[in-house]
């Protein structure tokens, strides 16, 4: 666990003392750092470009506790933003050329602002992303949400790591798949995912281990076929999404001893043709608090924008946020392994 999942359970402070040993150890590793490599291959600076989309995590609430949660996100939490935060996620949109506003949590629906934020953005004809777990929209009280999310248009990106039953519920809970299944059931029901359709749906698969992600390409054939055959599922697209060495996923990494092993893959796995389809290129990440980072990555391990100490959307102007330069660390390494990833997908076809 975490040093703030221990010390949130009240763990003895040898258990919290164990653990910083363990971040210790890993901290000093022989891994090259990532800008170091970034360098090393063209890339002195790694800047902004102009913002396209504006990424607001909307709180650490959920409904699930995922295994490669980068959020640490679960039913006991309860880091909400508040409706002041969401008028200055507005501000900030309608003073810039934002194209994408991309809703993410925890489950973002558990947020009781959601729909009038969805809606606000909606009014600024702006695409509006929630990053959708599915089961929730079976849970007692968030039932309507599939026909506002619809009624919105609003696209869904739905988090489904496998096609299989037993490879999902080992990384999401016991349950979660049917769950998830009826969920995409009731979403084609209302077009999204169908041919014509200006609904869009798309799924997330993240692997349930230390490894890549397979060929994004065929893997969504695949998962096309399996959901198509078994279930009759039309979606749109599938992006697939590498495990980010960060909270849960870090410390399954840690416990079983495989931190090393599975950043010496992310390394050896770098791609310089990735690095030009970063989402932090084109992206500004929002925590629930209104403070501003260069991607929900770094948000999770409190790393603020580069050259600057922790900044509050209130205080800044778009203008602030273009041609800047991007904070870095190793666990950037997930972004540029292989095809290369972000929350789109991959960034480049093999």
């Amino acid at each position: 666990m975490s040093l703030l999942t221990l010390l949130r359970q009240g763990s003895s402070l040898a258990d919290v003392d164990r653990q910083r040993e363990i971040l210790e150890d890993r901290r000093n590793t022989t891994l090259p750092q990532f800008q170091t490599v970034l360098a090393g291959n063209g890339f002195p600076v790694l800047q902004r470009r102009k913002l396209e989309t504006l990424q607001v995590n909307v709180g650490k609430l959920c409904n699930q506790t995922c295994r490669h949660c980068h959020v640490d996100a679960g039913p006991d939490r309860r880091e909400l933003m508040t409706r002041e935060t969401f008028e200055q996620c507005l501000r900030l949109i309608r003073e810039s050329d934002v194209k994408t506003v991309d809703i993410t949590g925890g489950a973002p629906e558990m947020n009781a602002q959601f729909e009038w934020f969805v809606t606000e953005v909606r009014k600024l004809n702006r695409h509006v992303i929630d990053r959708c777990n599915l089961t929730i929209l079976s849970a007692p009280g968030y039932t309507h949400f599939p026909q506002f999310l619809a009624n919105h248009q609003v696209e869904v990106v739905a988090s489904l790591p496998c096609y299989l039953e037993e490879n999902c519920d080992s990384q999401r809970g016991n349950g979660v798949f049917r769950k998830s299944i009826e969920a995409l059931k009731l979403l084609n029901t209302l077009g999204y995912g169908k041919a014509g359709s200006s609904l869009t749906l798309s799924l997330v698969y993240n692997p349930t281990g230390p490894a890549l992600p397979p060929n994004q390409q065929k893997l969504e054939h695949s998962y096309r076929e399996q959901l198509r055959q078994r279930f009759g599922i039309e979606f749109n697209r599938l992006y697939t999404i590498t495990n980010m060495p960060i909270s849960r996923f870090l410390d399954d990494l840690i416990t079983s001893g495989r931190y090393v092993e599975y950043m010496t893959l992310l390394v050896s796995s770098f791609n310089r043709d990735a690095v030009d389809g970063l989402m932090c290129r084109a992206t500004v990440s929002v925590d629930w608090q209104g403070y501003l980072y260069d991607c929900d990555f770094n948000q999770m391990l409190e790393l603020p924008l580069a050259n600057a100490p922790r900044i509050h959307i209130s205080d800044v102007h778009i203008d602030d946020l273009n041609g800047q330069p991007i904070a870095v660390g190793r666990h950037c390494f997930g972004c540029t392994a292989g095809a290369g990833s972000g929350c789109r997908g991959a960034l480049l076809e093999e």
